[in-house]
């Protein structure tokens, strides 16, 4: 065929009615998909991202989302009174809340404790995806022979898998769970075949990164994480533990950038698409609510530090059920909603005796649930994801269900997954002996097994 031909041929009208409907599924078919690359396109960038090394950083009002003052108030009441020294929150990457107690600041330092794994977490990754490691591999590999009390052949099938989800069949039953000498790393079970939230193993994924990288710790998170996306702090040795330290706004970085899968204002930090989804969704089906040192929520069940009871619900109530969350003691929290397009941080003391104050971070959420004008009471009742509902919550003394039923018998079940109480019924007991902390009521009724939840002030 000529040119001319083809120039003759593409612009002579369709002939029939069947050439006429395909040339107008063509037009719609092109119309869609510059929708949806318009669509696409504009989404990527509704994300803001503050510069690099600056102190600059773009507000969101809270009246534009249509939060009230005597909510925020409350929110705020609410987080001095738990002894809180930071709080920070991100809307489209863009800060709506910041507020700093008890003497704190916005560029003083305060310590992630366990919300740091998850900087570990990400640095493994990135370690494998300029090769220098593969998380299959055996952990002796980096560490060398007889890291562990195991006999060659166990030690043997420890990986940075098994590390990196808390699988490691380490035996957590030693007066330090954190200790990383060999005499402390005493075989209890083949790698994989039970979940315990034991500390030395993943401590020992530092040791991990630098002998396979050739770097220090503080090296790699620099040229890997801090660069990249602004952040400041260091890991800084604390008894056999290495602990990060930085500010809040750093640590809102970092949830900023996990938010926007690894990548951080057009450039894709992580390229390792595979392990990044794979370290924030379930990494085995032991803890169900567990990824590569990530908590998660919206799944169907969950474990606690020091205990080997899995309760069946999802991890967070309150909380939206795509949450991610960094937890670490003392109330160091990072959480992450894509559904809701937040990342909150909150940092500071003590609350509870708890490894992880779960309870905290659930209230937390709850708050922030209520900062509409347009909230009302009865939007917080109902966990559907309980079966039975304990009233009234918090409880003083005694307690009362939400409908009739008759169980065999009844245990009170603490946070750490421990049975603390046992009984027939739950008429005339006082409950006061209980310490102020979050418990579950185990209702037993010939084989069926009912959860309740309730807070104890």
């Amino acid at each position: 065929m000529t040119t001319e031909n083809m120039k003759y041929t593409r612009n002579t009208p369709p002939t029939n009615a069947l050439q006429t409907s395909f040339l107008k599924m063509k037009r719609l078919a092109a119309w869609l998909i510059f929708t949806l690359a318009f669509s696409s396109s504009n989404h990527a960038q509704s994300t803001y991202f503050p510069p690099d090394n600056s102190s600059t950083w773009d507000t969101l009002s809270p009246q534009s989302l249509n939060w009230c003052t005597e909510n925020i108030d409350s929110l705020y009441s609410f987080l001095e009174a738990k002894n809180t020294k930071g709080f920070l929150l991100l809307k489209g990457g863009k800060i709506v809340l910041e507020q700093y107690f008890n003497g704190h600041s916005a560029n003083a330092n305060w310590y992630w404790a366990s919300a740091g794994k998850t900087l570990t977490a990400f640095l493994v990754g990135m370690a494998q995806q300029e090769n220098y490691l593969s998380i299959g591999d055996t952990t002796a590999t980096y560490l060398g022979q007889n890291w562990t009390n195991c006999t060659p052949e166990q030690e043997e099938k420890i990986t940075i898998w098994n590390q990196l989800t808390m699988t490691s069949g380490l035996d957590d039953a030693i007066p330090d769970q954190s200790c990383t000498l060999d005499t402390c790393l005493n075989y209890l079970a083949a790698p994989g075949t039970r979940w315990s939230y034991h500390n030395a193993p993943y401590t020992l994924l530092d040791k991990v990164i630098e002998n396979a990288v050739g770097a220090t710790l503080n090296q790699y998170i620099t040229q890997k994480l801090k660069n990249p996306i602004g952040m400041t702090g260091s890991f800084l040795p604390v008894d056999y533990n290495t602990v990060y330290f930085s500010n809040c706004r750093s640590m809102a970085r970092f949830g900023l950038l996990i938010q926007n899968k690894g990548k951080w204002n057009g450039n894709q930090i992580m390229t390792d698409s595979v392990y990044f989804q794979n370290m924030l969704n379930t990494s085995q089906n032991l803890n169900k609510s567990y990824g590569y040192l990530w908590w998660l929520n919206g799944k169907p069940s969950f474990m606690v530090p020091s205990s080997q009871v899995v309760f069946p619900f999802q991890l967070m109530p309150n909380a939206p059920s795509d949450a991610l969350m960094a937890l670490g003691k003392n109330g160091q929290f990072i959480n992450i909603s894509s559904s809701e397009n937040l990342v909150w941080i909150r940092m500071g003391d003590a609350t509870d005796n708890d490894p992880v104050s779960f309870l905290l971070n659930d209230e937390i959420w709850k708050h922030i649930n209520q900062l509409s004008c347009t909230f009302l009471a009865t939007d917080k009742l109902n966990n559907p994801l309980e079966d039975v509902r304990v009233f009234p919550n918090p409880v003083s003394s005694e307690i009362q269900l939400s409908s009739t039923i008759i169980g065999d018998n009844y245990s009170i079940i603490n946070s750490l997954g421990q049975e603390i109480w046992q009984g027939k019924t739950l008429e005339g007991i006082d409950f006061s002996f209980l310490s102020p902390s979050m418990y579950y009521l185990q209702i037993n009724s010939s084989g069926f097994i009912s959860y309740g939840k309730f807070q104890k002030k």
